[in-house]
């Protein structure tokens, strides 16, 4: 069952009201990178809307995955430039907070896509995944087919980045406490003292850190048999490790995304289990949100109980679990993107 796919609420309401009027307003989009599948189709959801509302759209994007100054450098041309409003997916959530601060004092209207900032209010708005819940779905979910065996589990945990950025955090948290781990602070990955995870290694959301990682936390422990991964690119890694050893078949690993490849993979026996999420939606609504702000000078208020706009999430399996709401690969296929 998908949650909170959004199609009613206020903001929308709000958004749904303004004038439709806009050619003089312009807006950026800035992403970590533009090739990995996520960002590219919040790109294309961005592009789309911004026609449709007569907006001009410039995007940016990180060279790579944790790429901190280009994001910073794309911020200041985008107030030189007068845009009205920002789409952030921040690789450094802490150390961009000064340069939307600027963006802010200066008139523009900036929302946090997929990554909050850190904190939260750093942005005028987030608009995200419930990305705690995207990993308690998957960690429950692994528990859930473990069975008895889940108390026995040996876990590598495959994160995104040293600098520990919001989303990698609300995942990987999410994940063990669904999976019935005491967290130590909620805040941070790697001070839990369960003896189960095996440790902590980061993949930089792609193919090939995942694959790095995957290797070193096997020659910590080559009987690592569950995985939790930060995202897809980073699972299809983690797979050719333990294709490369011969152990592809009885490792359990688990991710976060809903790709088309990704689905695919769940489809193959490649990932057990995907929490998917909707990054079109995200920058669509975005787009809608500046032009709001541009006309009326309204906000985008948050999910009620939330501090963030929830896009929604479903659990992708064709193994479901009993008490875990899921969906198959052909529902998830049907909803994918990339």
């Amino acid at each position: 069952m998908i949650r909170k796919l959004l199609a009613t609420g206020s903001v929308l309401a709000a958004m749904a009201a303004a004038p439709a009027a806009a050619a003089d307003i312009s807006a950026c989009l800035i992403t970590k990178t533009d090739t990995n599948p996520f960002f590219v189709k919040m790109k294309e959801g961005a592009t789309a809307k911004a026609n449709e509302l007569g907006i001009e759209l410039k995007s940016f994007a990180g060279k790579v995955d944790g790429d901190h100054e280009t994001q910073v450098a794309a911020i200041e041309t985008c107030i030189a430039d007068g845009a009205k409003g920002i789409l952030l997916t921040a690789s450094d959530t802490s150390s961009i907070v000064p340069a939307v601060k600027q963006a802010r004092d200066n008139g523009l209207l900036v929302i946090a896509l997929d990554t909050p900032l850190s904190p939260i209010d750093a942005a005028d708005a987030t608009f995200a995944t419930d990305n705690f819940l995207a990993g308690e779905l998957i960690g429950k979910w692994a528990a859930g087919a473990l069975g008895d065996k889940a108390a026995d589990a040996k876990i590598g945990m495959l994160d995104l980045a040293i600098s520990q950025p919001t989303v990698g955090v609300l995942r990987d948290q999410g994940f063990l406490q669904g999976f019935g781990i005491d967290l130590g602070d909620p805040n941070k990955w790697g001070d839990e003292t369960d003896a189960r995870i095996v440790g902590n290694d980061v993949t930089q959301g792609n193919e090939e850190g995942g694959r790095r990682a995957m290797e070193n936390l096997l020659a910590k422990d080559p009987m690592i048999n569950v995985v939790y991964t930060i995202n897809e690119p980073a699972a299809a890694g983690a797979y050719e490790a333990l294709k490369a050893i011969g152990r592809e078949n009885d490792v359990l690993i688990v991710s976060v995304d809903g790709g088309c490849p990704g689905v695919q993979n769940v489809k193959d026996g490649v990932i057990g289990a995907t929490s998917q999420q909707y990054p079109l939606l995200m920058a669509s609504l975005g787009i809608e949100a500046i032009k709001t702000w541009a006309d009326s000078g309204a906000k985008p208020e948050p999910t009620p109980g939330k501090d963030f706009f929830d896009t929604g999430v479903a659990l992708v399996t064709d193994k479901p679990v009993d008490g875990v709401d899921s969906i198959d690969t052909a529902k998830g296929t049907e909803l994918c993107w990339g």
